[in-house]
């Protein structure tokens, strides 16, 4: 056996406890202490039901290992990455299977400083370490837990990304998902001046509204309903580990991830010109006009965490954006946040007086999307071939996956990492039916 089922491309997620158990949590601590000879660590996790034992048994196998753990209890992956970075540890894990199903289980990993470790960066060395049982002998001086709260510090963190005198009063729907966010939200609430129409607040292992994943539609529709319900004038939904936000307008309309990099960029670069942005190769019209027009300079990365994570480093950006919606700050330790953006939304808006429908809808109208369509097929790599061979007339670029650019309208076609998925994106300039058809076009050639 060469593998282990839950390390994934970017982190480790499987079903508990066929696939991630509290054996292989202990290993994969003294692993991750050879791997990175840490003699502290920062550890937190999400609400799910196998989170805490799989959180002792982690602590366990990093105590047992000569390793101080700093346990920050019941978090987001974002304050994972500003305590790793905050308190100066060597490390950082959450426990979390952010958006899967309450079965399943997970960890996030960063070193020194919030750099991220996937697969390809260290979790395989793990992997090969616990399938060859070849451990550090096991310390005879045994690391120290700590509990530490570290709310404060990081709510006070917030503070350098937006300047509360500058929130008007706005009515806004905020759908927890029985995730995590919700007592990071009750401590905002003291703070902003917004009336706070609360959704699914309770953290809940047992998801009973179902998994907080908004990217479902069907995951969208309660934060839909009470927009329209209370006449809200935002809707912001969190997923289960609180890395991402979704955005609806005061219509109650979903707004595409590729939309809030663009407001973001353009926010960010009013009090940051001639800083650079990242963005990846999915959806990209919009941002490099915004980004132009704001005397920004756009750099374009492959998907992904750890790609944007580094590209930024290595560039120095500022900020960096995946239509997926996670949104990366330079200030934050380079990390994704889910907090950030929905304080940056509602500093625009009341600093505009626009609603979010019209400080996007230019946007929107000029560069209008497909959002990402998946299609599971039998052979992903055949079929791009297929699609790179019949749009061969346009301009082709390989960051990610395949894009093919044309002069009114352009795709992305990419992988899974994971499953036997493709994934589409398709947008257009200032012609929605036309970005309708070519994504008729190519799903009909794709799931022929």
């Amino acid at each position: 056996m060469d593998k282990i089922a839950c390390f994934k491309a970017y982190d480790i997620r499987g079903k508990v406890p066929s696939e991630l158990n509290e054996d292989l949590a202990y290993n994969i601590a003294r692993g991750f202490k050879k791997l990175t000879g840490c003699k502290t660590v920062v550890i937190g996790h999400d609400v799910r039901v196998s989170s805490e034992a799989i959180s002792t048994a982690l602590t366990n196998g990093f105590v047992d290992s000569g390793v101080d753990v700093i346990d920050i209890g019941l978090c987001g992956t974002e304050m994972i990455y500003f305590a790793t970075s905050f308190l100066g540890t060597d490390g950082g894990i959450m426990i979390t299977a952010s958006h899967n199903p309450p079965e399943y289980n997970g960890m996030k990993f960063v070193k020194k400083d919030s750099v991220p470790i996937s697969y390809d960066s260290g979790l395989n060395t793990i992997e090969k370490f616990i399938l060859q049982k070849n451990f550090e002998p096991l310390s005879e001086t045994k690391g120290e837990v700590t509990y530490l709260d570290i709310t404060e510090d990081f709510i006070a963190n917030l503070n350098k990304f937006y300047d509360v005198k500058k929130v008007k009063p706005l009515n806004v729907v905020v759908n927890a998902g029985n995730g995590c966010i919700g007592p990071i939200l009750n401590r905002l609430e003291s703070i902003l001046p917004i009336n706070m129409i609360k959704v699914f607040f309770e953290p809940d292992s047992s998801f009973p509204n179902g998994v907080p994943n908004p990217m479902l539609e069907e995951s969208r529709l309660p934060t839909i309903e009470a927009v329209i319900k209370h006449k809200a004038d935002l809707g912001v939904a969190w997923d289960g580990d609180y890395d991402r936000c979704f955005f609806f307008d005061e219509n109650g309309n979903f707004i595409e991830g590729y939309y809030i990099v663009g407001l973001l960029a353009k926010s960010i670069l009013k009090t940051n010109p001639g800083e650079k942005i990242i963005h990846d190769p999915r959806l990209t019209w919009n941002t490099i006009e915004v980004v132009n027009a704001a005397n920004g300079k756009t750099v374009q990365s492959k998907s992904g965490h750890a790609f944007i994570k580094e590209k930024m480093r290595e560039v120095n950006a500022i900020y960096g954006g995946e239509m997926s919606a996670h949104h990366y700050f330079r200030d934050n330790a380079y990390s994704d946040s889910g907090v950030i953006p929905f304080l940056l939304v509602l500093q625009l808006m009341s600093e505009e007086n626009l609603s979010l429908s019209e400080l996007v809808g230019q946007m929107m109208k000029n560069y209008p999307c497909s959002g990402e369509i998946n299609s599971t097929i039998t052979d992903p790599a055949a079929k791009i071939k297929e699609i790179e061979q019949l749009y061969k007339d346009g301009t082709i670029d390989y960051i990610d996956g395949v894009s093919i650019e044309f002069s009114d309208w352009r795709f992305n076609l990419r992988m899974s990492n994971t499953e036997p998925i493709l994934r589409l994106n398709v947008e257009s300039k200032f012609d929605e039916t036309l970005m309708k058809q070519k994504t008729e076009e190519l799903l009909s050639i794709i799931r022929k």
